[in-house]
């Protein structure tokens, strides 16, 4: 099976617990932990309600699946403007659990093909919709923290 986003997870290797966002005030390793996060509701671990109404939903999967960055400086209302506290022990420890999540999110999709999972933002997604998600996510984050240009 092709991984894509487990090679997409190299670029952490540049990343350091001290490394500064470009805007945006989450550490390295909050930003670590919310990909965790983002990738436990994809398979399911995570449990969140859509908060955008339905007939919302049709312009804001359009905005998904087109090739439009996601903006910066969006306050993710699931969240709030706080940052969340820490949940794993060292940045190292992070990384490692959210390699462990995206293998899970792979095993998912492929014992669950056909599975919808919520999205707080787009609502159900199936995987092609979560893999254009998680992809975007990604390069928003690493972006944010150098990793990758776009």
């Amino acid at each position: 099976m092709d991984k894509p986003l487990i090679k997409k997870l190299e670029l952490l290797n540049n990343l350091k617990i001290d490394s500064k966002p470009l805007w945006g005030k989450m550490t390295a390793q909050h930003m670590v932990e919310h990909l965790v996060g983002a990738f436990e509701m994809s398979f399911d671990k995570l449990k969140l309600n859509c908060f955008n109404p339905p007939e919302k939903l049709p312009v804001l999967k359009k905005f998904l699946m087109s090739n439009r960055p996601l903006p910066k400086d969006f306050i993710n209302p699931v969240i709030g403007p706080d940052l969340q506290p820490l949940r794993f022990p060292n940045l190292q420890n992070a990384v490692w659990e959210l390699t462990n999540c995206v293998n899970k999110y792979y095993e998912h999709f492929n014992d669950n093909p056909d599975a919808l999972t919520t999205n707080p933002t787009f609502g159900e997604l199936n995987k092609k919709e979560w893999d254009v998600f998680h992809e975007k996510h990604i390069t928003h984050h690493f972006t944010q923290f150098g990793l990758e240009d776009k």
